[in-house]
């Protein structure tokens, strides 16, 4: 049967197939990908030739001139700094409410499972709002703290019912009740025996939060007024309106007209230094949990 599948030839309908499938997959990573690379080079091109729409296949003019505008100011070290501050212990006080949450919730013995997965989802279209959400945080003493960026947001309820799919179907209840007959507590069980079986989900959590904390801005332009606690995206944010330029006169002598084109061009350079700085740290940590992330999300979206 082998010998016979290998010496069988393929029709013309199957190449023509293969070749309209390849040219759709290339237009389509091409679609995707040349808006990557047109950002990395703008960036590191001449504002004038960016501006004026000369820069498309290869960078011209090489400066780093829109990242030095960028680290001129000492605001976007602080706001980098912050932005990696709430991250990390964003993600600690997700990591710390999901993962048990989501474990309780996949017992079998837990009596309390469907109300509680059902109150939790209910959550996810029905909502109090905006307003009702910043008196809760004013009244309890959290604005302008970096806790008003974190606790409001501590249990993501999509990441919790994919970490409950993977816990249902990746902790048997016979190794439960193996570990009971042993002697093993929950507790005990779940920090010995289920946290070390959880190296994927673990990662995917990690990951999803950790982007939502690094891109996050609304929530910082609503509870923080210190501009000392804005995080990095706010600052970017901030940066770019300042550097808006709004001439009004009609009248400009030739070195007045040169300065608006050069600060026009520079501020439409910085925008795509900015972007690049902003991507940094997601795309240094995505290859340290992209071999966990497709197991990971096929656990919690097919199986479950």
């Amino acid at each position: 049967m082998e010998s016979i599948s290998k010496h069988m030839k393929r029709t013309r309908g199957d190449v023509i197939y293969d070749v309209i499938i390849f040219i759709i997959l290339t237009l389509i990573f091409l679609a995707v990908a040349y808006p990557l690379y047109f950002v990395v080079i703008s960036s590191i091109s001449d504002p004038v030739a960016v501006a004026g729409g000369k820069v498309v296949l290869y960078p011209i003019g090489f400066t780093l001139d829109g990242y030095r505008e960028v680290f001129k100011t000492q605001t976007v070290v602080r706001g980098f700094l912050n932005s990696l501050l709430y991250t990390f212990v964003g993600v600690a006080v997700n990591l710390a409410v999901t993962i048990p949450t989501s474990y309780a919730l996949s017992r079998k013995d837990f009596p309390l499972n469907k109300p509680i997965t059902f109150f939790y989802i209910l959550t996810m279209f029905v909502s109090g709002g905006m307003m009702p959400t910043y008196l809760i945080v004013r009244d309890t003493g959290l604005l302008n703290t970096m806790w008003a960026l974190v606790l409001p947001g501590a249990l993501g309820v999509y990441n919790m019912i994919v970490a409950r799919t993977f816990f249902t179907t990746n902790i048997p209840g016979e190794l439960i009740e193996a570990a009971k007959l042993d002697g093993c507590g929950n507790t005990r069980f779940f920090i010995y025996i289920v946290l070390p079986l959880s190296g994927a989900i673990t990662a995917i959590l990690f990951l999803y939060y950790g982007v939502g904390h690094w891109n996050s801005y609304f929530s910082a332009l609503i509870y923080i007024t210190d501009r000392n606690k804005f995080p990095l995206q706010l600052e970017l944010r901030n940066i770019l309106l300042q550097n808006s330029v709004n001439m009004t006169k009609t009248i400009m002598t030739e070195e007045e007209r040169a300065e608006k084109e050069r600060l026009e061009a520079l501020k439409e350079m910085m925008k795509y230094s900015l972007i690049i700085i902003s991507s940094i740290p997601v795309l240094v940590i995505y290859p340290f949990v992209q071999k966990h992330f497709v197991k990971g999300v096929m656990i919690g979206s097919v199986k479950g």
